[in-house]
């Protein structure tokens, strides 16, 4: 019986959907389309190639996440492609559909359970790739507010005066930065799990946390350089900047809820680049919604529809029988409990 709380997601993104849309088209008063045409053919052609390396790098760290996950869970007898595979996939339909968290689990479900994993394990896996994404944006969001603070006063009229302030930004990042110290911290020394409330979080082995440290700065630097590469030279305020302003806005839509971060992105970028032309930045994220959205939703559509089909043809021949399951070892990852998600994978999952 659905209840309340099965509508609030997808209320609240579609109420930040219209919302953020209805602002954004009042920033985008008075641009045509033949405007961001030309500042589309205005970016050079081995910038298009920087843009489009940088998406390779970004979904490469995010199929390490994966990789991540499977090692701590003492899986090693997946491949390199298959787990490539199965991340793009997974991360292009969550990028683009919204609800990152449980559309993750359903697609990897399906994937990983052909390989023997247990719903229970697969829920370890989602967790701590979620977990692992946090981290990075802890970590760089930390490093870029303590040592550049004045970056928040980009956002000065729209924000609270307290939040734009560089004290208040310095503080927030060395607070997040503590977060990742603790972490770190509880890692090396093999700490008990830190437990408040519904919160809980587990220290994994030391090799496993560097591996995060490493991957997860490594997909939002190439995520937030396709950005910086389709931007201007002119008036470019500089790789830092523009990847405060893409934390900040990947972060805000991804918590909005709203199918693709749509407008919630743009809107939040749009402000934060008052030095450039609003026509030039909208064609940066035109570039970047292409690149690492689209063109990565419409493959994961076709991978998906090939594995089915791959899958169907198995129950046919009557040999579609997956390896055998490895155990899972205890989560490690903060709120989040496998076997809540290995009942809702059991409802939802044919």
């Amino acid at each position: 019986m659905k209840t309340i709380k099965d509508f609030a997601w997808p209320l609240i993104g579609l109420v930040a959907l219209v919302g953020s849309g209805y602002l954004l088209y009042r920033e985008l008063q008075g641009i045509s389309l033949a405007e961001v045409e030309n500042s589309l053919r205005a970016i050079p052609h081995h910038n298009y190639l920087f843009a489009f390396l940088s998406t390779v790098v970004a979904y490469m760290a995010l199929a390490w996440y994966d990789r991540i996950a499977l090692l701590h869970l003492g899986v090693r007898h997946i491949s390199w492609l298959f787990v490539s595979v199965c991340s793009f996939t997974t991360y292009a339909l969550s990028h683009n559909i919204g609800a990152s968290v449980f559309s993750g689990a359903l697609v990897r479900y399906r994937a990983y359970s052909a390989k023997g994993l247990t719903a229970a394990q697969v829920a370890v896996l989602v967790a701590l790739c979620s977990f692992t994404f946090g981290l990075g944006t802890l970590l760089l969001g930390g490093l870029v507010l303590t040592f550049n603070p004045e970056l928040l006063t980009r956002l000065e009229g729209k924000l609270p005066a307290a939040l734009t302030n560089p004290t208040t930004a310095r503080v927030v990042g060395a607070l997040m930065l503590g977060f990742v110290g603790l972490y770190v911290f509880g890692s090396l020394l093999r700490l008990k799990p830190l437990t408040i409330r519904k919160f809980k979080l587990e220290y994994p082995r030391p090799n496993i946390m560097v591996r995060q440290l490493v991957a997860a700065p490594l997909e939002l630097l190439g995520a937030a350089g396709i950005i910086y590469f389709a931007l201007p030279e002119v008036g470019n305020p500089g790789f830092v900047v523009v990847l405060a302003v893409f934390l900040a806005s990947f972060s805000a839509a991804l918590a909005s809820h709203s199918p693709g971060g749509l407008g919630v992105f743009e809107i939040i970028f749009l402000t934060a680049m008052p030095d450039l032309p609003k026509v030039d930045v909208l064609a940066a994220l035109l570039v970047f919604r292409l690149l690492y959205l689209l063109i990565p939703f419409a493959l994961a559509i076709v991978t998906v529809l090939l594995f089915e089909r791959a899958n169907l043809a198995k129950a046919f021949r009557g040999n579609g029988k997956p390896d055998a399951a490895v155990p899972a070892p205890p989560i490690v990852a903060p709120g989040l409990d496998p076997i809540k998600l290995e009942q809702r994978l059991e409802k939802k999952v044919v």
